[in-house]
């Protein structure tokens, strides 16, 4: 647990008003409905809002990220609308999101996204160039120790 954390669980017990989640507006991207269908894929509670164009609004609560998973033959598109978040592909370094961040996930590319410990976060989602046989392999959850080494991760990096 981040000294931050320990802080405002602290402040919490004590009737103080510190908040250290950074929290999100909802009028402005829909927090949705809980994303029970694909709950068995994320640690953490995440929303979806479905919206026009086949584009979706996940929210998730501060720690919520989905497991690791691969699209075959399909880009997924990211964007952050909302809130902080991490995107990492594996082998790689994680990549801070925060609202107009955009990215595009190449297909066969192994991968996890979801909030950082301390915000709520919203991201858009679509895919683009999809093949004929599109689909989402779901792997392994990210593990605590992974998650906590990203959050370690100075802002910006």
């Amino acid at each position: 647990m981040t000294l931050k954390t320990r802080i405002g669980v602290l402040a919490t017990v004590l009737g103080g008003s510190h908040s250290p989640v950074q929290t999100v507006d909802f009028s402005v991207w829909p927090k949705g409905e809980p994303n029970t269908a694909y709950a068995r894929y994320f640690t953490g509670n995440s929303y979806l809002a479905p919206m026009e164009g086949g584009i979706a609004n996940v929210t998730f609560e501060p720690r919520c990220r989905n497991n690791w998973h691969i699209h075959h033959k399909q880009v997924q598109v990211l964007i952050c609308v909302s809130g902080r978040g991490w995107y990492q592909e594996w082998g790689k370094e994680p990549v801070e999101m925060t609202p107009g961040t955009i990215i595009a996930i190449p297909a066969e590319v192994k991968h996890w996204h979801g909030a950082a410990e301390d915000s709520w976060f919203q991201h858009l989602t679509y895919h683009k160039d999809v093949q004929e046989g599109a689909s989402n392999e779901w792997l392994e959850p990210v593990t605590d120790e992974q998650y906590d080494r990203v959050n370690a991760t100075p802002r910006g990096e």
